[in-house]
């Protein structure tokens, strides 16, 4: 039984990309299409059982026209070649509201053949070509479902998610305990594990994170976790079973510019005894599109600063690439650098993110107006605390309370009631 790991797709980012003339559409977009036709053709030519997507199909709630059509295409690929697909419910597919739908919840209204919906923390079975698999669930969780606003009255927001978190260990330990150990079973969870890997940036996150223990999930009951939520590719445990978060399948911001783009691939022997059914793991990279950022220190008294920069982007492969270059030189090397030839220099880069500079004695970074129009609220609350020098766990903390702030005013309300 060969079974596809991928997750956090988010299709609908839109950032550090142009519209394509030929198409009217992001090339960010075709970004991250591109990767998930890369999913699918490996799906289909060889010959998977399962194709297990995470959690996060899209980057926001409400999905335009495009990007359900984009989606449910690809989707629709897999599942006339036979092969079911489980779509677990991350935190980006939950409505703001407990009685609207969620993003991928009109697959199973559309009667897609062999699409599964993972929304509740439960067991389901799902019939493969290999035979029978049990897939624990473990959702995105919705405040509502598990603790009651009654039960959360007087609470802080860390004392309810902490309740939360308690919550749902119990419910994982119960549900692995009910598993039929005759058939093959895997938990796939959208949630953070303790010990877990996260980028610098948050521009990605909404509502209030939740961490669980990797003892709560990491059972011998269990064939392999698969996990979604982090965009880090990352083994958290090697020995059976396996858990492994797969990562992202597109780098969404500069704080995932080193890692590794790709999706999981797990081999299970059904005949096997429980516990000694995987067979193999293995991470299959995918082609993503590159993110480079180049510092370049210009020295005082340099009088030719412009130069120093080319030369530092001359020994950098930036084609096709989202660049950032960095400057930090003095306020009279600042009076001499010419901008525009460090654009030029630039023109085979898919898209120059940011030419900015840190001028000596000087308060903040300077982004052009053209640069600070796109960007997302968080991104340019990153750059600001960046340009203070904020220490990384203030940063850390300062965009978490403006995520949870942000959440409020999408939600219409205040951020304890609806967003988990």
């Amino acid at each position: 039984m060969r079974i596809l790991h991928f997750s956090d797709l988010h299709i609908g980012v839109e950032n550090y990309g142009r519209i394509d003339p030929a198409t009217g559409l992001s090339t960010r977009l075709a970004d991250f299409l591109a990767a998930l036709d890369e999913v699918v053709d490996y799906a289909v030519t060889q010959h998977v059982d399962l194709a297990l997507l995470a959690g996060d199909a899209y980057k926001g709630r409400d999905p335009s026209q495009t990007h359900q059509r984009e989606f449910a295409s690809r989707l629709y690929r897999i599942s006339s070649a036979g092969i079911p697909v489980f779509l677990l419910v991350g935190n980006h597919d939950l409505p703001n509201a407990s009685s609207r739908a969620n993003a991928v919840e009109i697959f199973p209204t559309l009667q897609v053949p062999n699409v599964h919906i993972g929304d509740n923390l439960q067991t389901y079975y799902v019939e493969t070509p290999a035979g029978p698999l049990q897939i624990l669930a473990v959702p995105w969780p919705r405040r509502g479902r598990l603790i009651s606003r009654e039960e959360s009255r007087g609470l802080t927001i860390d004392q309810v998610r902490a309740e939360i978190e308690s919550r749902m260990t119990d419910a994982i330990s119960l549900r692995i305990g009910e598993l039929d150990p005759e058939t093959p079973a895997i938990l796939t969870g959208h949630v953070t594990v303790n010990g877990s890997t996260t980028g610098t940036e948050r521009s990605m996150m909404l509502g209030n994170d939740h961490v669980l223990l990797a003892s709560a999930l990491h059972r011998p009951e269990l064939e392999y976790v698969a996990l979604g939520h982090v965009h880090k590719h990352q083994v958290l445990r090697r020995e059976n079973p396996v858990m492994a978060y797969s990562g992202s399948l597109q780098r969404v911001d500069f704080s995932e510019e080193g890692d590794e783009k790709g999706f999981c691939v797990v081999d299970i022997d059904p005949a096997a005894p429980r516990g000694q059914r995987l067979v193999e793991f293995s991470f299959q990279p995918v082609n993503a599109r590159q993110f480079v950022t180049v510092d370049v220190t210009v020295p005082p008294g340099e009088p030719d600063p412009t130069a120093t920069v080319l030369r530092a982007l001359a020994r950098r492969d930036v084609a096709d690439s989202v660049v950032r270059v960095r400057i930090k030189l003095t306020a009279e090397a600042d009076a001499l650098l010419r901008e525009g030839e460090i654009r030029e220099a630039l023109r085979s880069a898919h898209y120059i993110a940011a030419v900015s500079r840190e001028v000596e004695g000087a308060r903040r970074t300077r982004l052009s107006n053209s640069e600070s129009e796109g960007l997302q609220p968080l991104q340019a609350l990153g750059l600001y605390l960046e340009g203070r020098n904020t220490s990384p766990q203030r940063k850390d903390r300062v965009l978490r309370y403006a995520e949870e702030l942000i959440a409020e005013v999408e939600s219409g309300g205040p951020s304890h009631p609806e967003l988990y």
